[in-house]
């Protein structure tokens, strides 16, 4: 395949990941975090598992194929991170919603860092196909463990009343999933709070932040072992041990700057300067990425990679400021419009480092457009957001 048609087929979990978040937003304020996203996790797990197979198609269907299976595992994946912000608002007092986000934001980069070897070796011992197999396997495990552990609140049998007191006063939203008839979530997802959410302009700079903090991720999700191998050099089952090393980086910095920031909010700095500082520190950090255009050093390419990674986790805390500016009868759907921003980046990415590395024939643009985009997200939040506060909707 070109390299403008392996764009495209890792875009096309973004094109479906990115259709379904309003929707999906919605789904989890009516139906509550668990339900939605069981159905979330098992389909998820299926179209992974699935695409195992892609191989027994003609090879004029297989890209076609693969297009398909994964813009159906976008699907399948979207009610995903507007949930974890559900769960985090629902659990969570303020001052401890940085680590409890950065925890879960940065849980994909160290199942990437403790995959990725794994994944290596199947592709090199067994084939790619193992990859998808092995991986739905370990979805289905964690559907059923999901469905056994994971409760509200309210209906934890191990809730005692002074804890749900507690985290009740000081912030968490412990009653999200419990809608009176009429409510805002019952009565579906109007326009007329999504365009609240778009004139706002502390909302919008958060949703833009996140398109640009979210075009980092996926150059590391997509572009980042291809360019390992092309530009550098290296085989496949050595990249499968070297990417894991940016990707744990990126996991320490994730859980760092949730852990940094409440320590700020504990310190009696504001929540505005809590939330902004470490998102302006990493992304100065990811921004070095451009560096390796600068060195044929494969060891000092992977330390300035993993560098990246690492400022891109210690910055990226769009999560937990989603889950202090939400609308309190909306954070579905809030976190859903927030996602749909963010993941445009998981379709245009993609594409755009295609394209350069087609008509360039090199990834050096491509790390310079990544690099501008680390420091695009820390303009939105020095310059639009302004103080972090919750939204009110005007009903």
């Amino acid at each position: 395949l070109s390299a403008v048609s392996m764009g495209y087929i890792f875009s096309a979990f973004g094109w479906a990941y990115l259709l379904m978040q309003i929707p999906g937003g919605w789904l989890l304020d009516k139906f509550g975090s668990k339900k939605v996203y069981t159905y979330s996790l098992f389909f998820w797990s299926l179209f992974t598992f699935l695409q195992g197979f892609v191989d027994m198609f003609p090879l004029a269907w297989a890209g076609i194929s693969m297009f398909f299976m994964r813009f159906m595992l976008g699907f399948s994946e979207a009610p995903s991170f507007p949930a974890n912000a559900r769960i985090v608002a629902a659990w969570f007092p303020t001052k401890e919603r940085g680590t409890a986000s950065a925890i879960f934001n940065s849980a994909q980069y160290f199942s990437l860092a403790l995959f990725s070897p794994l994944l290596g070796w199947l592709t090199f011992a067994w084939g790619w196909e193992h990859v998808f197999t092995v991986m739905g396997v370990i979805g289905f495990v964690l559907t059923a463990l999901w469905i056994k552990l994971i409760h509200n609140p309210t209906d934890h049998p191990r809730m005692s009343a002074e804890e749900l007191k507690f985290i009740s006063e000081n912030g968490a939203v412990v009653d999200m999933d419990h809608k009176k008839p009429g409510s805002v979530a019952a009565s579906g997802p109007k326009l007329h709070y999504i365009k609240q959410l778009l004139s706002n302009r502390m909302m919008l700079g958060v949703f833009f932040g996140q398109y640009f903090i979210n075009t980092i991720t996926w150059f590391f999700l997509t572009w980042f072992p291809i360019y390992l191998v092309q530009e550098k050099g290296m085989s496949i089952l050595k990249v499968g041990l070297v990417a894991s090393i940016p990707a744990l980086c990126g996991f320490a910095g994730g859980v760092l700057g949730g852990v940094f920031s409440d320590y700020l909010i504990k310190r009696g700095l504001s929540l505005t300067l809590a939330r902004k500082l470490p998102i302006v520190l990493g992304m100065l950090l990811a921004s070095t990425i451009i560096l390796c255009n600068y060195t044929n050093n494969t060891t000092l390419v992977v330390m300035l990679m993993a560098l990246a990674f690492f400022g891109k986790g210690f910055g990226a805390l769009g999560w937990p400021v989603i889950s202090d500016t939400a609308p309190k009868e909306i954070v579905g759907l809030c976190g859903g419009v927030f996602n749909v921003f963010g993941n445009v980046a998981s379709i245009v990415t993609p594409l755009v480092i295609g394209y350069l590395v087609s008509e360039l024939h090199s990834f050096n643009a491509a790390l310079v457009f990544v690099g501008c985009s680390a420091l695009m997200a820390m303009v939105c939040y020095l310059f639009v957001v302004g103080d972090i506060k919750r939204m009110e909707l005007q009903k």
